[in-house]
């Protein structure tokens, strides 16, 4: 489980339940596991602060990279089978 938090104050902004050991650029909604502090300015999600951290592409928020610090452990994600 990550904690998502805003790299301009420190601010916790979600805990997310991420898979795989890839950087974090899409945050699906549905494996946001718990919401703490953010704005919508209609399809940017912001923090309380006003910093931008991401945009609403409908079922995923697209990450600003530099706008957001995460820590915690990633869950080890299944790997492709080679064709």
């Amino acid at each position: 489980m990550l904690t998502i938090k805003c790299a301009a104050c420190k601010r916790k902004l979600w805990k997310y339940d991420k898979v795989g050991s890839g950087e974090v650029l899409r945050c699906h909604k549905d494996w946001i596991k718990r919401i703490y502090s953010i704005k919508e300015q209609g399809n940017k999600i912001q923090c309380l602060c006003g910093k931008n951290i991401g945009i609403d592409k409908g079922g995923y928020y697209k990450m600003i990279a530099r706008a957001f610090t995460s820590s915690g452990s990633k869950r080890p994600g299944c790997r492709r089978k080679e064709r």
